[in-house]
């Protein structure tokens, strides 16, 4: 009887941590669920709020600024009920029209020319106004695109590859002094890509890439984590 009794507790013992551990498990299980769940729904939100929220703020900072600037006599809150959100972006795209088309007019480009001398003859500011300058003039222009193709090179030595943007053939006395045809590599860093160092590969050591300009700024942005097909799926 004894032996019987001590079968039984032990097969009751061993039912019952079996029945523990399997509701350890269902928690455990379930844990890992809603923690998935809650990474997964910080990804989704994340983006997204955080878009919304810095343009919201940048709508108020350009608002505050533009009211801060223009005549009280111009301001839209003094001749509106209520403030509208936005009407400092909407003056201040209409000054920058305006500016745009006073610049391209013959006194514009005499004030303009002007200006750029005053500028070029200081010592200091000019090296930056001339670099701001280029920077600006190489992404906002519309005449041509500032890179062409994107491209696969081995960098900084054999078995290591980077992502390069070319911008034209090299030409000139440099081209003159180099054995074969080459290229205009730019190399963008992460996570600015409007910072990095240019290069000048021969056209047979780089492998063009099936990517768009805008696909290989984002991933480079990115750290590698945003790849071409996932913005391609996100667009579609």
């Amino acid at each position: 009887m004894k032996k019987n009794k001590k079968k039984i507790t032990k097969r009751a013992k061993n039912i019952q941590k079996i029945r523990l551990q399997k509701e350890k498990d269902v928690f455990m299980k379930l844990g890992s669920k809603i923690k998935a769940y809650f990474f997964t729904g910080i990804l989704v939100t994340a983006p997204v709020g955080m878009t919304f929220y810095l343009a919201y703020k940048l709508i108020i900072w350009l608002d505050r600024l533009v009211n801060r600037v223009l005549p009280p006599e111009f301001r839209p809150d003094n001749y509106l009920p209520v403030t509208v959100p936005g009407l400092g972006i909407i003056v201040l795209v209409g000054l920058m029209i305006i500016i745009g088309m006073f610049a391209t007019g013959f006194l514009g480009k005499f004030f303009l020319r002007l200006g750029e001398w005053i500028v070029y003859k200081l010592p200091f500011i000019s090296s930056i106004y001339s670099l701001i300058k280029q920077v600006f003039e190489t992404f906002l222009s519309n005449k041509n695109r500032a890179f062409n193709k994107v491209v696969m090179l081995e960098y900084p030595r054999k078995g290591l590859w980077i992502l390069g943007l070319v911008g034209t053939e090299t030409g000139g006395e440099l081209q003159e002094k180099l054995p074969e045809p080459m290229l205009n590599v730019f190399i963008p860093t992460t996570p600015n890509p409007t910072s990095g160092f240019l290069i000048f590969v021969p056209k047979s050591e780089v492998i063009e890439v099936d990517m768009s300009v805008e696909e290989a700024i984002k991933f480079i942005i990115s750290g590698g984590i945003v790849n071409p097909e996932e913005n391609k799926k996100t667009i579609a």
